[in-house]
């Protein structure tokens, strides 16, 4: 299996269900981050391993929020590419229901993350007999997510390197372009100095 990119969470502001709080939100978001963007090997794999244990606590309460769904999906992605091989199908199997969930419960929540971190997914994963990979799919749930999300970092980022895989360098460089002008999130400085530096490794690739 190939080595999965991560996958992010693009959100401004949180769209709060159940007992799920800002609070808890903003710790794994940040704990992601600093998983994804400063820790490398078994460090980031241990890292990644205790978040989704943190998110397995928190779901066992709150079993219908979409926000909590979303991040149980984008961390086990995340931990899926850091792992690579074959071992890595059934998380990102895992990944795709809690999306699919997510979306069943709330398609708006976290502005509609949902279905970029799907697209993500099935432009990423391989297709059959090995993985679910679509790229049809991955288009679709893509630019979904650019629809409802037209001016984010991540729906932007995601769409943009989907189109630099099959080619469309034009389309690319305008999504990513669009990417870089999204507007900083106080809460999130990592996350965007992480993206902004895979946006621009990814435009220097172009032809």
């Amino acid at each position: 299996m190939s080595r999965l990119k991560p996958i992010v969470l693009l959100t401004l502001g949180l769209l709060l269900a159940g007992s799920v709080t800002a609070e808890t939100l903003e710790n794994i978001q940040k704990r992601w981050a600093e998983a994804n963007y400063e820790m490398e090997g078994d460090a980031q794999i241990e890292a990644l391993d205790s978040l989704i244990q943190t998110l397995d606590t928190a779901l066992a309460t709150d079993r219908d929020s979409s926000e909590l769904l979303i991040w149980d999906g984008i961390v086990k992605s995340t931990l899926a590419g850091s792992k690579g091989g074959f071992g890595a199908l059934s998380l990102v199997k895992d990944a795709r229901r809690s999306l699919e969930t997510a979306l069943s419960i709330n398609a708006m929540a976290l502005d509609g993350s949902a279905y970029t971190s799907l697209g993500a997914l099935y432009y990423q994963v391989p297709g059959w007999p090995v993985g679910f990979g679509d790229e049809d799919k991955a288009r679709e749930l893509l630019e979904k997510a650019v629809e409802l999300n037209p001016d984010g970092i991540d729906s932007n980022y995601f769409y943009g390197d989907f189109l630099a895989q099959e080619k469309d360098f034009d389309g690319a460089r305008r999504a990513l372009e669009k990417a870089l002008m999204a507007p900083d999130r106080p809460d999130r400085p990592l996350a965007d100095s992480g993206r902004r530096k895979e946006i621009n490794a990814l435009l220097a690739t172009f032809p």
